[in-house]
């Protein structure tokens, strides 16, 4: 799709026509539901996710400034979906606080793995995480996907910076033993 045909798509679903929502969401569907697997325990609940971020997408696309990527507004309110869906099954979750970072979690790779690491594809990667805890994988998708610092992670997260840092060293390394025993790399 062009981006004057997803243009005039965005018109006529702000106009509330039925047909160009269904143009728009099977457009997104594919890069959306990656974005919701990735916050998510399973597939089930990633369709969740998708369908409410959906909704409020078609709620405030009006809001939709055409100069802007709509992808990268789209993603946005995918992600903040999914991290509100998070919050509000917070009290399920185990947020662990371990304090800060030691260097036990420093992690040191040679040029041999390197080239090891480098035969895993990024579905693997994906398969790894849906392994991880929801904190951990939370913090992960947060600090290492989509780039926030771990100050912004706390924020989101209403967690100390901290935990932030733990959480994820210790996500990166569950994510090793798991991609080691999974590719025989031990």
């Amino acid at each position: 799709m062009t981006k004057e045909q997803l243009n005039e798509v965005i018109a006529k679903c702000i106009k509330k026509d039925r047909v160009a929502q269904e143009q728009f969401f099977q457009y997104f569907y594919g890069k959306m539901m990656v974005v919701c697997s990735r916050y998510t325990r399973d597939r089930d609940e990633a369709k969740d996710v998708l369908q409410d971020a959906f909704m409020k997408v078609f709620d405030n696309l009006q809001k939709y400034e055409v100069t802007g990527s709509i992808e990268g507004w789209v993603r946005r309110i995918f992600t903040n979906t999914a991290i509100d869906h998070y919050r509000k099954q917070k009290n399920k979750f185990n947020i662990i606080d371990e304090g800060n970072v030691s260097e036990d979690y420093v992690e040191h790779y040679t040029e041999d793995e390197d080239s090891i690491y480098s035969r895993i594809k990024p579905a693997d990667i994906l398969d790894a995480m849906n392994q991880l805890s929801p904190a951990y994988k939370m913090v992960f998708n947060l600090y290492a996907i989509e780039n926030h610092t771990h100050q912004e992670v706390a924020e989101i997260l209403d967690i100390n910076i901290g935990t932030s840092k733990s959480n994820y060293a210790k996500a990166k390394a569950k994510m090793k033993k798991i991609l080691e025993k999974q590719f025989n790399l031990t």
